[in-house]
């Protein structure tokens, strides 16, 4: 079970949304459906879902999908609780491992793709894409830095890491603005939604 694993964040209480927003339709299916579609048209190894808020609901539609799953008992304390849950649950030995907000389904395969063979191409630790100079998402972390990041603090998000290792990234330009934009507020989604129609 080594190789690229993604840790796909769905346990947020979607506040700003005011309903639950990885179950909203999103391309033909709910956003939690269209982003695990994407992981799993990638090249990456294996998925897990890290869950939280309605995540009884959200079983209810990805139960029978090619991804494992976890549970955070602690996903009020923010986005770094739940990656931290997701890295408990990988194997002792793993490659690398892609972090990807489960609001973010316009991030296809390809975005991916590009960010594990750049990680391979180069060796670095820690790959973020870009867009016009501007760093997004998903972060593709080495094993290396599990321990790095188990002991990073509640207020720091995972971009800490890159303030502490600036020798070990690389930034990945890419072509697609979508790796800037997360969905949040009902306005977002609507906009969204009229890139995809």
């Amino acid at each position: 079970m080594s190789g690229i694993w993604t840790i796909i964040l769905a346990a947020g209480e979607s506040k700003r949304m005011k309903e639950p927003k990885m179950l909203l339709p999103f391309g033909g299916k709910t956003m939690i459906e269209k982003v695990i579609e994407n992981v799993t048209a990638s090249e990456v190894d294996n998925t897990v879902v890290v869950l939280g808020s309605g995540n009884e609901k959200i079983m209810k539609v990805i139960g029978n999908l090619p991804v494992m799953h976890c549970y955070n008992d602690r996903y009020m304390e923010g986005m770094l609780s739940s990656v931290k849950c997701g890295l408990r649950f990988l194997p002792e030995h793993f490659d690398a491992v892609i972090i990807l907000p489960g609001d973010m389904p316009m991030i296809g395969p390809d975005v991916i793709n590009l960010l594990i063979r750049a990680y391979r191409k180069s060796g670095k630790g820690i790959l973020m894409p870009t867009f016009s100079d501007k760093r997004g998402h998903p972060i593709l972390v080495s094993y290396r830095y599990r321990e790095e990041i188990k002991r990073l603090d509640g207020n720091e998000g995972l971009r800490a890491l890159a303030g502490r290792f600036p020798h070990d990234v690389l930034e990945v330009q890419t072509a697609t603005p979508d790796i800037l934009r997360d969905i949040d507020t009902p306005e977002d989604y609507k906009n969204e939604l009229k890139q995809i129609n």
